[in-house]
């Protein structure tokens, strides 16, 4: 993943062209990773999630109060606070959590119930997070489109969630090892293809940058490092490692489509490269991520096994 995924990004950028008219069929690709991802949770699974809100609490804190504090302090200290890119990196930290997290929760042997129930919520309380979140920063009023960012969550997490669930429930759990020969493969396959038209999809907005670039990027690189670490560290009281790799990958990993319609829709074009920037960046980092967490936990991994 270290190499494809840099890699789509690249293909997604030189060959955008091409690629435009696939965009669209990014939304069934994200159904059909969440599906995959759900075919491995049951009622009760979702019930024991939903018992200790306290780890869902603590996780929207570090993902949309801590992040975008840290986020505003470093871009006003290298740009001022009345510059678009300090609106685009404290946008970044606002927006819910990105749905291809499950993916990489579940590849990293983390709770992919938890990470669902959270990606679901998340969703259906940012019409209310983000514009509150802009507005107390920059004192700045922001519009969203809550039905149809609802409907796009129906669509994305809700009802592929209940039918995995429902499909869990109708098997009795073994669903999941049955079709895992072939559902898991097309998963990551999809995973792919959604970065590379993500990719090809934001190439025409790359024509903004400008020399802002020699800080802007070396910043957004440690903005978006940072959202990992403060997941992860954030959660080292509870000494569980799953609950770390779940809520590392949380805070470090949104929906950066809905940032970049924001970005675009209520602010200055430049307000948009530094969502632009974390796309190409949250997904490489994702790789050092999984890479870390595999190495700093090997040797927990082997005795459990």
């Amino acid at each position: 993943m270290f190499f494809i995924i840099p890699g789509s990004l690249v293909l997604g950028f030189f060959f955008s062209s091409h690629l435009q008219r696939l965009v669209p069929a990014v939304p069934y690709m994200f159904a059909y990773v969440t599906l995959t991802m759900a075919l491995g949770c049951g009622v009760a699974q979702l019930r024991a999630v939903i018992s200790r809100p306290g780890v869902m609490v603590l996780t929207f804190l570090l993902a949309h109060v801590l992040s975008p504090l840290i986020a505003y302090g470093l871009g006003t200290m290298l740009f001022g606070a009345d510059s678009p890119y300090v609106v685009g990196l404290v946008l970044f930290t606002i927006i819910p959590l990105g749905v291809s997290t499950v993916l990489w929760v579940g590849m990293s042997a983390g709770s992919v119930p938890l990470i669902l129930a959270m990606v679901v919520i998340d969703s259906a309380i940012s019409p209310f997070i983000v514009p509150a979140g802009i507005h107390l920063l920059f004192h700045q009023a922001v519009q969203t489109d809550s039905a149809q960012m609802m409907s796009d969550l129906l669509l994305l997490i809700v009802a592929p969630t209940i039918l995995g669930v429902a499909l869990y429930e109708w098997t009795r759990g073994r669903i999941q090892q049955a079709v895992k020969p072939y559902a898991a493969p097309l998963s990551k396959l999809c995973f792919v293809g959604v970065v590379l038209l993500n990719a090809a999809a934001i190439a025409p907005y790359m024509a903004t940058m400008s020399g802002d670039l020699l800080r802007l990027v070396p910043l957004s690189i440690g903005m978006v490092g940072i959202c990992y670490a403060v997941g992860y560290f954030g959660t080292m009281r509870y000494r569980s490692r799953e609950l770390q790799v779940t809520v590392s990958y949380a805070t470090g990993m949104r929906n950066i489509s809905l940032g970049i319609v924001l970005a675009m829709g209520y602010f200055s074009p430049l307000t948009a490269v530094p969502v632009v920037l974390s796309i190409l960046i949250q997904q490489p980092l994702a790789t050092l991520h999984h890479y870390f967490l595999q190495k700093l936990n090997k040797p927990a991994a082997g005795a459990e096994g």
